[in-house]
């Protein structure tokens, strides 16, 4: 593993300064990159008695931070160092701290649609010419970024904002449909699939941290399977769906029924304006509300969870920023059906929980196309709301598999027993 890994992220906002200016700060020993799986997290190997637990970065060959060279796209001119400044998730004096790095990294002209996106405008956008067109633009920047900072490889996170729901159409269903629609300029084909498109033609794997249907669908999956690139999605789990990811597996477990989970978010950074309009709501919900449905599977167990009501809300609030806080009531019975309430008020910090995650992410998709890996890598489940699958197959969302899933795939990359914990061997 030779040379510099290249970041392209589409959006330079709060997300991706969070992880830029982090990875900087780290660097230069001014902060822990706390969250990160890939930094601080070990792995078990064998069994528990050969007491062999490496470090996950010395065990698998990730790509170090400073070989990280970061670039992107946006609708507003800012570098990164102004548009970490504007969104006032970090302290003033870290940012100035890290000024010089970030002032360089200077977004380049955004493919934008404000169908797509109908809360925010911006002046740095590509101007005329059809969908296709700005695909093969996206692709000179792709080319021009990779000369500029002389990368080896290549890995582009989406980190932009959350488009209008829409579901697959029939410009979707092939790669050839695909690429005639974006010559007669079909109104199907949102901007994210545009520049996924482009990362996947210029041969690098693309991640997708919003809910946007982007890579989810027949025609680009056919496109990484035919470059042999790796892609995942959908949705950063990082506050209010985390801890349903963790609670919900645990009152199945138990065997605890569950009535009703009614959920409120108020948060005013850029996410919460886009929000505001109900096409990116309603693509933000779906990823939201599915995960209680597959990880309590109430077809199996009508008794505990086929009447249970599920709400989200979500409020833009501007005085709170990043900090976005998230309100649970959560109604479950026990035995003879007693009923009992759990309430959490979850005061986080949207983008510090989300910039370990694209760290993460960057990474093992960097390791799994150097792996030889293709298409949708299912094993990185474990960060995404709405993980991406094989068509017909269930999602798993119980964050406890979903680690298991993700470290026996490393073990399985290195050559080591996959871990089923049965443990009967210990008491032979």
């Amino acid at each position: 593993m030779d040379g510099k890994l290249g970041v392209l992220i589409p959006g330079i906002g709060a997300v991706s300064t969070t992880f830029i200016a982090g990875v900087e700060a780290v660097k230069r020993g001014l902060g822990l990159p706390v969250g990160s799986l890939t930094q601080m997290g070990a792995i078990r190997l064998g069994k528990r008695t050969e007491n062999r637990t490496p470090h996950i970065k010395d065990f698998v060959p990730l790509a170090g931070l400073g070989d990280l060279a970061f670039g992107g796209w946006d609708i507003y001119e800012d570098n990164a160092y102004e548009a970490a400044v504007n969104a006032k998730v970090l302290d003033r004096t870290l940012l100035d701290s890290l000024k010089a790095p970030l002032s360089e990294i200077t977004p380049m002209k955004a493919v934008f649609d404000h169908d797509y996106v109908k809360r925010i405008t911006g002046p740095n956008v590509k101007e005329g010419g059809s969908k296709m067109d700005k695909a093969e633009m996206l692709m000179q920047d792709i080319e021009d970024f990779r000369k500029k900072t002389d990368a080896s490889r290549l890995v582009m996170i989406w980190c932009g904002s959350t488009e209008v729901f829409h579901k697959a159409g029939a410009v979707h269903q092939s790669l050839r449909d695909f690429e005639c629609g974006l010559q007669k300029n079909d109104p199907d084909i949102a901007p994210s699939q545009i520049y996924a498109y482009a990362a996947l033609k210029s041969g690098v794997p693309f991640a997708n941290g919003a809910p946007n249907l982007t890579t989810d669908m027949p025609a680009l999956l056919e496109l990484a399977r035919e470059r042999q690139l790796p892609v995942c999605g959908k949705d950063f789990k990082t506050g209010q769906t985390y801890m349903k990811t963790l609670l919900a597996p645990g009152f199945k477990a138990r065997m605890l029924g569950l009535s009703g989970w009614f959920s409120t978010n108020i948060l005013g950074n850029r996410d919460g304006e886009v929000l505001e309009d109900p096409g990116s709501f309603k693509s933000k919900e779906e990823t939201k509300l599915s995960v209680l449905q597959q990880i309590l599977q109430p077809d199996l167990y009508p008794d505990l969870y086929k009447d249970l009501y599920h709400a989200v809300r979500i409020n833009y609030y501007p005085p709170r920023g990043d900090s976005k806080e998230g309100w649970d009531n959560i109604d479950i019975f026990g035995w003879l059906g007693y009923p009992m309430q759990i309430k959490i008020d979850f005061l986080c910090r949207d983008s510090i929980l989300a910039a370990p995650l694209v760290l993460d992410l960057v990474l093992f998709m960097d390791l799994a196309q150097r792996a030889g890996m293709r298409g949708i890598q299912e094993w990185l489940s474990f960060y995404f709301k709405a993980p991406m699958t094989a068509p017909g197959l269930y999602p798993e969302h119980d964050i406890f598999i979903q680690l298991m899933k993700l470290k026996n795939t490393l073990r399985w990359m290195r050559g080591e027993d996959l871990i089923t914990h049965l443990g009967l061997e210990y008491y032979d």
